[in-house]
């Protein structure tokens, strides 16, 4: 999904928001639950642009029905390398109604867990907030 990758790339969260269909999924890589709802998933997604040092996206990739979307990156979390993938489904409508996230290696994601964790206490307050 071209408009999401030039969106997180602008660090423009307005425009990211946008994207996001009021029922969107959110999967974490590091927590088992998935979260459900567009403001805590566009809170969960400032938060992971405040941790990301260096992000980048490198590939992209889409499935043949348009809907099922693949965005490689790399990104360095508390001086760790990471790289990853940003799973997208898109609904008929053209908004994300699943985000999937998943994030390589296990030190990699240790240390985005650690860095999420320190910042969920101010995620869940501006989702609260929306």
């Amino acid at each position: 999904m071209r408009e999401f990758r030039a969106a997180v790339d602008a660090r423009d969260m307005a425009a990211v928001e946008a994207l996001l269909a009021e029922d969107v999924v959110f999967t974490s890589p590091v927590v088992f639950r998935p979260y459900p709802g567009k403001a805590i998933t566009a809170a969960i997604l400032r938060g992971v642009l405040r941790v990301f040092e260096d992000f980048r996206y490198l590939r992209e990739y889409e499935g043949a029905d348009g809907r099922d979307h693949a965005l490689m990156f790399e990104a360095t979390v508390n001086g760790r390398q990471v790289q990853g993938c940003d799973f997208l489904r898109v609904g008929e409508d053209g908004l994300i109604e699943e985000l999937t996230v998943m994030v390589r290696p296990l030190s990699a994601a240790n240390a985005l867990a650690e860095a999420m964790g320190a910042q969920f206490e101010r995620i869940r307050r501006e989702a609260a907030g929306s």
